[in-house]
Formats: structure tokens, C-alpha cells, sequence
């Protein structure tokens, strides 16, 4: 297998843990437990970084393109007035 698809399939596999920690958190009513999940969480979201940093480099990853001042203002203020 190439390297770019493991990569790529490691990505899509950390996002998808990420997603799995996050609902557990919030679905935990033991503290030391919900803390304990809160740092795993955060541990796989620094490799996951790391890891799209990597694949980014290497172009085996393209991100979205950024949006506009415009856009991020336009989603700012209908949050702001929920």
C-alpha cells in the first residue's frame, strides 16, 4: 500500500476517534473518567495535527480552501445572535 493512502487512512481514522471521545465526554457523568477521556481526546487531536501537517507537506492531503474575512465575519455574527 502507499504511503499517501495509509497516511490518509490514519487521518480519516483519527478524525473518526476524535468524534467517538467527544461523544463519550459529553455522554459521562464521572468526572475523574469524563477528565480522563478529556486528555485521551486531546493527545489524539495534537497527532492528528501533527499528522496533517505531514501529509499537507507531503501533498498527500489538501485542505479546504480558507474563507473570506467576509465569510468568517457573516458566521461570527449569526452565532453572536442566536
Amino acid at each position: 500500500m502507499e504511503e499517501k493512502y495509509m497516511v490518509n487512512d490514519i487521518l480519516e481514522s483519527s478524525k473518526n476517534e476524535i468524534t467517538n471521545y467527544t461523544n463519550a465526554i459529553i455522554e459521562t457523568e464521572n468526572m475523574e473518567l469524563r477528565q480522563n477521556l478529556q486528555t485521551i481526546r486531546s493527545n489524539e487531536e495534537s497527532f492528528q495535527y501533527e499528522l496533517f501537517k505531514l501529509a499537507n507537506s507531503k501533498g498527500y492531503y489538501t485542505p479546504a480552501t480558507s474563507a473570506k474575512p467576509e465569510e468568517i465575519n457573516n458566521i461570527k455574527n449569526i452565532v453572536t445572535n442566536m
